[in-house]
């Protein structure tokens, strides 16, 4: 398994993640034998939310863990807090917030939730669940030094934030920022067309984030992608999607290529660049983990890497 270093650590992990938003719908047993599975792949990086499943993800990884062949020293686990949950608009696997709260209150009290869920005594990161636009960063820093000097968070990041909000919270607190969890993919790469149609005029010259893939090179941030295999925010897979029968037939070509598969394929896109990214996969399907896993250590060339672009309806200036 390819490893990266998150941010500017010497601390190496899997280039490859396992996000358990979904884990609700597994009972502890089904659960523990993902974890076994994805382990026994080279996977060794845990990503959750404290909102995940209105936290039932968290309770069944708990009871996996337990069960699984994996011990907690041997993982590194991440989760992700800041967003109060609506109960009225969220149900099963698909959450969504009334209003986010990065008080030192609430990051302390969501860290606890989430220790108490997962039954472990500490995470390696906790990240802030996307930007409040009414966040202190005073209150940001006093939490984060009192979960870092009560030993329950080691490191920290962000999640969903342009350069100038990670700016602004990093201002403030004295723990390196390492992290930023972006939606990231061929089929949302909004941040690479931006990049190549710098000083025009036409659609793809909006940048939307503000430059986060090279601010993140320039501070040693990792990127963690999202939704790798996903096209819009919940519209579903474009892998195997007649919508995209041209990116199906190169991801196809290539996998045949590399001995791969599609997934792999589109996991070996993120990685090829060389922004020090790490993929999360969300699927709870024990055999497409290990297909999406496998593609970490397929390499494609550049000229492979432009030509899926292409495939998933880029362009050059």
């Amino acid at each position: 398994m390819k490893e990266v270093a998150i941010g500017n650590s010497n601390l190496k992990t899997s280039a490859v993640a396992l996000g358990i938003m979904r884990m609700l719908k597994l009972n502890s047993d089904e659960a523990a034998s993902v974890l076994d599975t994805v382990h026994d792949h080279g996977v060794n990086f845990i990503d959750s939310a404290d909102i995940y499943g209105s936290g039932q993800s968290e309770e069944v990884f708990g009871e996996a863990l337990k069960k699984a062949g994996v011990k907690r020293e041997d993982l590194i686990i991440q989760s992700k807090g800041g967003i109060i949950l609506d109960p009225k608009r969220s149900h099963d696997d698909l959450v969504f917030g009334m209003r986010y709260d990065f008080s030192k209150d609430h990051l302390i009290e969501a860290v606890d939730g989430i220790l108490k869920r997962m039954q472990i005594d500490y995470l390696d990161f906790f990240l802030l669940h996307r930007p409040d636009p009414l966040m202190e960063p005073d209150e940001i820093a006093a939490a984060f030094d009192e979960l870092q000097a009560a030993g329950k968070v080691r490191h920290f990041g962000v999640s969903n934030c342009n350069p100038n909000q990670v700016n602004l919270i990093q201002s403030a607190v004295d723990q390196k920022l390492m992290v930023n969890q972006l939606q990231f993919s061929v089929m949302h790469a909004g941040a690479i067309r931006a990049g190549l149609h710098v000083n025009m005029e036409d659609d793809a010259s909006v940048d939307h984030d503000g430059g986060m893939i090279e601010y993140s090179r320039l501070h040693n941030m990792t990127i963690q992608a999202w939704s790798p295999y996903q096209y819009g925010l919940f519209e579903g897979p474009y892998i195997d999607n007649p919508k995209f029968p041209e990116l199906n037939k190169k991801l196809q070509e290539l996998a045949d290529a590399k001995g791969s598969t599609k997934n792999g394929i589109a996991t070996a896109w993120i990685l090829r660049h060389p922004a020090n990214m790490q993929v999360i996969l969300g699927s709870m399907n024990k055999e497409h983990l290990t297909e999406s896993i496998a593609g970490a250590d397929v390499q494609l060339t550049k000229q492979e890497w432009y030509d899926l672009y292409f495939a998933a309806g880029n362009d050059l200036p």
